[in-house]
């Protein structure tokens, strides 16, 4: 077999067979990486089953993990597999029953606090899937590499999310006519341990605040949120960077400008406003927030690298999303996309789901192929088939995924 070299993402075919074959190449997350957690009933955080022994673990402190593909597999991704970003410490034992949530900022009317009781029995309670995704998703496949966790494919997930809308809140307490955005503080601790230094804190203009989408979270999958993942309370938005979804949320301003937080500056969560060379300097002042996320798929199944029978007919899905938009379409391809196919697409849940799909692929020839996703939008965008714009911290990668398979 030749080892030729896909120049989109750097990676070998051979590589690209022995990475799906070596699950040994897999860093298991140590349990003791995600805390244990005190007793639910007490108020503290309830104790999370540990993630996978497959979950791939990019750093420990702060702590940030992702899921090989194949773990993605269900409709609605489980906690155990859901990737966990963090930019600061995760509290130490936050309790539900004394939590409380401030909204004020210069365009608030009435600055008002919220206990979680009040927020469940003041507020309707809703529950939706809504795809959350890293922007640096597949970071690790830009060349020159850029800074930050090398992120592959499984920065993404769709869990079931359960709280009442921001829009609803925000309502309640009064919003002034020159609100421009929000933004959230959690109660992270900076990685230096200096209380007075905030590891993050990000936002959206109003518009999107007041989606009737957005969350003020407190369960996920039915069940309390984990505490790597924002317990007791989370903000989630959808179709935008997971970084704007703050957790362990304890206060949200309302501004009459935009939110100047950390990582919403410089060159944290933005991209060139325009086109630039592969590892250009790009000045601050040339770069724009990043907001609704690209089309996007996954190959959730097959694993990568597995060997099939000549004759048989492999069952391939996965799942689509496309930012702020929906998914139109998907086509798969078995010969490096000079010719597709299309893909069975499922309607999504509920807006901003991932939708699922499947294909039949019958399984003619022996050898080595790579089999391709590329996911339309409805507003006609596709992914490329190269790693698209290159930009010094690696966010956007929505080049096609593929898997390796070998014939026999």
């Amino acid at each position: 077999m030749t080892d030729k070299v896909d120049h989109s993402s750097g990676t070998s075919r051979r590589a690209l067979l022995n990475r799906g074959l070596a699950s040994a190449a897999m860093m298991a997350a140590p349990t003791a990486l995600v805390p244990a957690s005190g007793s639910h009933a007490s108020g503290g955080p309830p104790t999370a089953p540990p993630k996978h022994k497959e979950m791939r673990l990019l750093s420990d402190r702060p702590l940030n993990m992702e899921a090989p593909a194949h773990l993605l597999d269900t409709a609605v991704t489980e906690a155990d597999r859901l990737f966990v970003r963090n930019n600061g410490l995760m509290p130490v034992n936050p309790n539900s029953a004394s939590w409380e949530l401030l909204i004020d900022g210069e365009s608030v009317t009435s600055p008002t606090s919220f206990t979680l009781d009040q927020l469940r029995s003041e507020f309707e309670v809703i529950s939706l899937q809504i795809t959350l995704e890293c922007g640096g998703n597949g970071r690790s496949e830009f060349d020159p590499l850029t800074p930050g966790n090398q992120w592959t494919t499984g920065a993404v997930g769709c869990p079931k999310w359960t709280g009442v809308r921001l829009r609803d809140v925000l309502e309640k307490v009064g919003i002034r006519d020159d609100a421009v955005y929000i933004g959230y503080y959690g109660s992270d601790t900076h990685l230096s341990g200096d209380p007075n230094k905030v590891p993050i804190s990000r936002g959206v203009p109003m518009h999107k605040a007041l989606e009737p989408e957005t969350l003020l979270a407190f369960a996920m999958n039915d069940a309390p949120i984990p505490i790597e993942h924002g317990y007791p309370l989370r903000l989630v938005l959808g179709g935008w960077p997971g970084s704007v979804c703050g957790k362990w949320l304890e206060r949200i301003q309302v501004r009459n400008k935009v939110h100047d937080g950390p990582k919403m500056t410089g060159n944290a969560y933005r991209v060139p406003c325009e086109p630039v060379a592969r590892g250009s300097q790009v000045a601050d002042d040339a770069m724009c927030i990043i907001e609704s996320m690209p089309v996007k798929s996954l190959i959730t199944t097959p694993r990568s690298g597995i060997l099939c029978s000549l004759g048989d007919t492999l069952q391939v899905g996965g799942f689509a999303w496309a930012g702020d938009d929906a998914v139109d379409s998907v086509d798969i391809s078995t010969d490096f996309g000079a010719t597709w196919t299309r893909a069975a697409l499922q309607k999504p849940v509920n807006r901003f789901a991932w939708q699922r799909f499947n294909y039949a692929l019958p399984l003619k020839e022996t050898g080595y192929f790579e089999v391709w996703a590329k996911a339309t939008d409805q507003s006609g965008r596709s992914q490329p088939m190269v790693v698209p714009g290159w930009n010094p911290k690696g966010y956007l990668n929505n080049a096609c995924h593929r898997i390796a398979i070998q014939v026999v």
